[in-house]
């Protein structure tokens, strides 16, 4: 079976969030579904096939672990994550196991991705050996988590600032990347303010 480590990027400074009137130190504990939303997405890692789940934390460290107190996932520190998303791609990649031939990127404000999502995009890449990387398309969009195979870790770690794994997919052959269809908007789904996180509530009730 393919190893692939999920690496939940929870370290940024949710600044967005916070100049718009959030009330959190970090949008990631802001609650939905009576949950922090990162332990929303750490729990649906968690119940795929991915593994180790690795929680990349920075800012608000302590608020974040205490809202994934009780669950399985291995923390990995930023110190540098106020350098930008790609200090936080570095240290979760550190932490994957040698023998992890693929890392899942998930993002820590995208509640709404679930493990069965997870999963086909692991299934994706074992019935595709040519994949670089496999990543959800909605509504036209290609959206998170994304799968990188360990032939892209190296050139994944020269990111720099802001820099996620968008930039690199931009220059990877068209065949190389597998696009998996998925339902609705949850692949292109994240909170950055209040108001997104009250339209969600709202739709909901």
């Amino acid at each position: 079976m393919t190893k692939v480590a999920a690496i939940v990027l929870a370290a940024g400074r949710s600044s967005r969030f916070r100049a718009a009137g959030g009330a959190e130190e970090t949008k990631l504990v802001a609650r939905l579904d009576g949950r922090p939303i990162v332990r929303s997405v750490v729990e649906a890692a968690l119940a795929s096939r991915a593994g180790p789940v690795i929680v990349v934390v920075g800012h608000a460290q302590g608020a974040v672990e205490a809202a994934l107190a009780g669950l399985p996932a291995v923390i990995a520190a930023n110190p540098d994550y106020a350098s930008g998303l790609a200090s936080s791609l570095r240290a979760g990649l550190s932490a994957a196991p040698a023998d992890a031939e693929a890392a899942l990127i998930l993002l820590g404000d995208m509640p709404r991705v679930s493990a069965q999502l997870i999963d086909a995009l692991i299934d994706a890449f074992e019935a595709g050996p040519q994949a670089l990387a496999v990543l959800p398309v909605a509504q036209g969009r290609r959206g998170n988590p994304v799968l990188l195979s360990r032939r892209l870790f190296d050139s994944a770690r020269r990111l720099e600032g802001d820099e996620g794994a968008r930039r690199l997919l931009a220059g990877l052959a068209a065949g190389s990347v597998v696009e998996v269809a998925a339902r609705g908007a949850d692949v292109i789904f994240d909170v950055d303010t209040p108001s997104d996180l009250a339209a969600t509530r709202l739709a909901q009730e």
